[in-house]
């Protein structure tokens, strides 16, 4: 039988510092230990999880004593959730620690040249932020205890509304009241399970792929439009017809209702067709003055007030004066590219999802614009000496890549078309620091831009301008 390994836990540590991805470190022995759910200041006695020659990691199971700048969370699910892991923070402190992290990343992992940092631009609200929001029924309850003994036990219940538990494919902490997204959000989560009861419905067990409920999906935008779609495990047409009569009884202010049949075994909806029951089957967005069309499908800046931040940075950093083609990589639905329009020339926006491209057209339309183009595939495929010919070279490049950064294959191509000015919009520092390692050989990095999506949590977008080398 092999011997169990004994549980390690150090006494009385001080937190000194943030590390990064919302935990903080310590030194002890000549040891970096990073632990969760600490922040500087703080003095605990840490159980080791990890813990190897030069590193370790663990979490707190007891706090002898609290920082000086800690704050009381707002939200009762705080420390089980996991969705905000740092309400126990001032929000000002917060940023200090974003800034830090941005600046730390890009010198440790890009080791280039750069410029001094601007100041971090923080959010004006940091709860009701998130425009869209998705819920999870489940057949388990994700409870606290198992923060420390990290049993996988828990029989299956009747069920469970919230969220997917970090690091538990199958169980689902239960939500009161979230903070992330205005009302009625939790009104409407609330009555569905209100429903659940009254009528038996079953909640989707994940392991035995059976159960009714499934998951909810709700956008609420500036312009007021709500838009509720509700997944469901089983194509039962009576049930479906009470669950949308009601909802449409109980909540008149959703202005798109639908329902998604969802039988396969993971939660992906890109295959699968929302069914409208109420309303266009769509919301429109606004930025500045441009209107989006956003479907259940979409993609769109989950916080829209930040979002718009965002692009004001973009757009700064693209210098355009009205003479300049732009090609928008990773266009998405062609928000970036439609927002900095107005002091372009051409905007050619080149995005591998086609129903993102087909999106990205209709916005364009949309917002009248007969100067912006957008093509669905791979940038290395499209952006050929042929495509040039016919579109034109680009004079700026902005790309917003996924949080996995840029394939290798796609910096070189942006090196081979040498335009004289990039954008660079990251949602991950780090990946965002390597790609500018590999982009050195030719650009210089001239201006960057921290900007928080993302208040309570450890998430941080970054904006880098970079413009070519002089030979």
């Amino acid at each position: 039988m092999k011997k169990r390994k004994a549980i390690r836990i150090l006494e009385k540590v001080l937190v000194e510092d943030y590390a990064a991805e919302g935990k903080s470190l310590a030194r002890v022995d000549g040891k970096v230990v990073f632990i969760e759910k600490v922040v500087p200041g703080d003095v605990v006695d840490v159980r080791l999880s990890k813990s190897k020659k030069d590193w370790a990691e663990g979490y707190p199971v007891h706090f002898h004593s609290y920082a000086a700048d800690r704050t009381v969370p707002f939200c009762s699910h705080f420390g089980v959730c996991g969705g905000c892991q740092w309400q126990m923070l001032p929000y000002e402190k917060q940023l200090q620690f974003k800034q830090k992290q941005v600046e730390e990343t890009l010198k440790r992992i890009g080791k280039v040249d750069m410029p001094v940092l601007m100041p971090i631009l923080g959010a004006a609200e940091t709860r009701y932020y998130r425009n869209k929001i998705e819920y999870t029924f489940g057949t388990k309850e994700f409870v606290p205890t198992e923060l420390m003994t990290a049993e996988k036990s828990g029989e299956p219940q009747a069920g469970v509304a919230g969220f997917h538990a970090r690091g538990w494919f199958d169980k689902v902490v239960k939500i009161d009241t979230c903070y992330l997204q205005a009302e009625p959000t939790n009104r409407i989560r609330h009555a569905i399970t209100a429903m659940a009861v009254e009528y038996g419905w079953t909640y989707y067990d994940i392991r035995n792929h059976v159960g009714f409920l499934r998951n909810l999906q709700i956008r609420l935008c500036t312009t007021g439009e709500l838009m509720v779609n509700v997944v469901v495990g089983e194509d039962d047409p009576e049930k479906i017809a009470i669950l949308t009569k009601q909802l449409q009884e109980q909540f008149p202010e959703i202005t798109t209702l639908l329902y998604t049949v969802n039988l396969k075994w993971n939660d992906s909806l890109f295959d699968l067709e929302p069914v409208t029951v109420k309303g266009p089957g769509y919301v429109i967005e606004k930025l500045e003055d441009f209107r989006f069309k956003i479907g259940p499908r979409s993609f769109f800046q989950t916080n829209t007030k930040q979002g718009e931040q965002l692009y004001k940075v973009t757009r700064e950093f693209a210098e355009l004066t009205g003479t300049e083609n732009v090609y928008d990589l990773y266009c998405g639905t062609g928000s970036i590219g439609i927002f900095v329009h107005p002091g372009a020339r051409q905007i050619i926006g080149v995005e591998v999802v086609a129903d993102a491209v087909k999106d990205a057209n209709e916005n364009a339309a949309l917002n009248e614009l007969d100067h912006a183009r957008f093509f669905a595939g791979d940038v290395i495929d499209i952006c050929t000496d042929e495509f040039f010919a016919e579109h034109g070279r680009p004079d700026v490049i902005i790309t917003d890549p996924p949080r996995a950064g840029m394939h290798e294959k796609l910096v070189r191509k942006i090196l081979d078309m040498e335009a004289p000015l990039v954008v660079y919009v990251s949602c991950n520092p780090a990946t965002q620091a390597r790609d500018l390692q590999w982009l050195d050989e030719k650009y210089q990095v001239t201006k960057i831009q921290p900007v928080d999506m993302f208040p309570h949590t450890h998430h941080i977008e970054n904006v880098v301008q970079l413009k070519l080398k002089k030979s």
